[in-house]
């Protein structure tokens, strides 16, 4: 059995959809972000971070684990499924998942808070975040154009981990044009069962409710 602590994030959408394709029995706890249930002590004795995700897996022991490329990495090792079994598609796997947790992610996210959430606008912090996001997703691009899916021939970890987040490229104010193989490859994800239903677990709130949950979270 296992335990998800989610919510409706990028970050939680990965493993939400991961564990639909797997076709795993799971448990959705939805934490309430903007009243701090992340940062309630028994979740933190799940997650010291006190961020979503994270994942129970009572099958190994009750072993709770966080950050979302961990728990990615951990359900591809357990099921032997969404990741490439010879070493260099493994290796191109997690090479595109850790690109994904330390630069797309990271990117988009300030990119999120500069033009989305803060009530004063910073141009030169908006340019940054926005270019830099930019420039990951024609880094996507460029990888897309030589193999179907980012770690090659197979739908993986890698995918999964990045789509969310450029699925919710609009948020960030960041365009797509152009970018003929990522549109593609986001295109043929949308018509994943598994990628739509992940997406409803749990469904985004209503937008103009999340901007204004957007700017509590980033208030000092």
């Amino acid at each position: 059995m296992l335990e998800l602590y989610t919510a409706p994030t990028p970050n939680g959408w990965k493993i939400s959809i991961a564990l639909e394709e797997l076709g795993l029995p799971y448990q959705v706890h939805v934490l309430q972000l903007l009243k701090g249930e992340q940062k309630q002590p028994d979740y933190l004795k799940i997650n010291p971070n006190g961020r979503i995700p994270a994942l129970v897996d009572h099958d190994a022991g009750g072993r709770a684990i966080f950050e979302s490329g961990a728990i990615l990495l951990h359900l591809a090792d357990k099921t032997g499924q969404l990741i490439p079994a010879d070493s260099d598609g493994r290796s191109r796997a997690i090479q595109w998942l850790f690109w994904q947790v330390g630069g797309l992610g990271p990117m988009q996210g300030q990119a999120n808070v500069f033009f989305r959430y803060l009530p004063e606008k910073i141009p030169l912090a908006i340019d940054r975040y926005q270019g830099e996001t930019r420039r990951n997703y024609e880094v996507m691009n460029t990888r897309l154009a030589d193999a179907p899916y980012l770690a090659g021939e197979e739908y993986s970890i890698a995918d999964i981990a990045c789509f969310p987040w450029v699925f919710a490229h609009f948020w960030a104010g960041v365009p797509l044009d152009g970018l003929d193989h990522l549109l593609d490859w986001k295109a043929r994800l949308e018509k994943r069962p598994a990628v739509l239903k992940g997406l409803a677990i749990p469904p985004l709130p209503d937008l103009s409710n999340l901007q204004k949950a957007g700017q509590e979270l980033v208030k000092p």
